[in-house]
């Protein structure tokens, strides 16, 4: 990790500079709020580790401006302050966590990992589009090129497999398998149907199409077969 910490209590931050640095990471310092919050705008960290109680500027303040102005990286707020209410105004100032002292140090690498690991993980897509095509993965809603398409349940659940698998050929068999749940081949023309459903509702009327068939191989979704 490449940490900024501001704490002003010299002792204190001697002690996390040495555990973070025997611990592998980079750290950066600051003594005061000011000069935290101008490293902060200078340099790009994985978290910042910032005092409440600050000569200068405060801790709260430089983490609303810091927000106020984009910045995403997480902050982690060290403070004696340690009240139900302390910690709520720390948090709703833009806070990720708030860690009262005094602490152990592996708690404060502990919680420092996972704010960086939650930073980490892709965040949960909620629309699908190809072109002018687009799918509400929250409200279950189509539309193309902004008029509304209704689609039957079996009909989104086809229209999402193809739209996760943009520009490549889908063959019978995995829309079998992924859609209909079937691991053979029913002898059923389930899908013949389905697909020729689901390109009228999200091709006919349109410029140009997107749902092609690839013959003797499968379907494809895209703006080109």
């Amino acid at each position: 990790m490449n940490i900024l910490l501001v704490e002003d209590d010299i002792e204190a931050a001697s002690y996390l500079i040495k555990g973070f640095i025997e611990s592998g990471h980079d750290v950066n310092h600051a003594a005061d709020g000011e000069a935290g919050f101008e490293l902060a705008l200078k340099a790009s960290y994985d978290v910042l580790v910032i005092d409440r109680m600050l000569p200068r500027r405060d801790g709260l303040s430089i983490i609303q401006k810091l927000r106020a102005d984009g910045m995403q990286t997480p902050v982690l707020i060290l403070s004696a302050l340690g009240e139900v209410d302390n910690r709520v105004e720390g948090l709703q100032a833009g806070g990720d966590d708030y860690l009262v002292k005094p602490y152990a140090f592996s708690e404060l690498l502990a919680r420092l990992d996972a704010l960086v690991r939650r930073r980490q993980l892709p965040e949960a897509q909620t629309c699908l589009c190809v072109a002018d095509l687009a799918l509400d993965l929250i409200n279950h809603k189509v539309n193309r090129a902004g008029q509304l398409i209704r689609l039957q349940p079996k009909e989104l659940r086809l229209l999402e497999y193809l739209m996760r698998h943009v520009g490549h050929i889908v063959t019978r068999t995995m829309l079998l398998e992924k859609v209909w749940d079937f691991h053979f081949d029913p002898e059923t023309n389930v899908i013949d149907t389905q697909i020729s459903r689901l390109r009228a509702k999200i091709d006919k009327g349109f410029d140009r199409p997107l749902l092609h068939t690839i013959r003797g191989k499968g379907y494809r979704l895209g703006e080109s077969a």
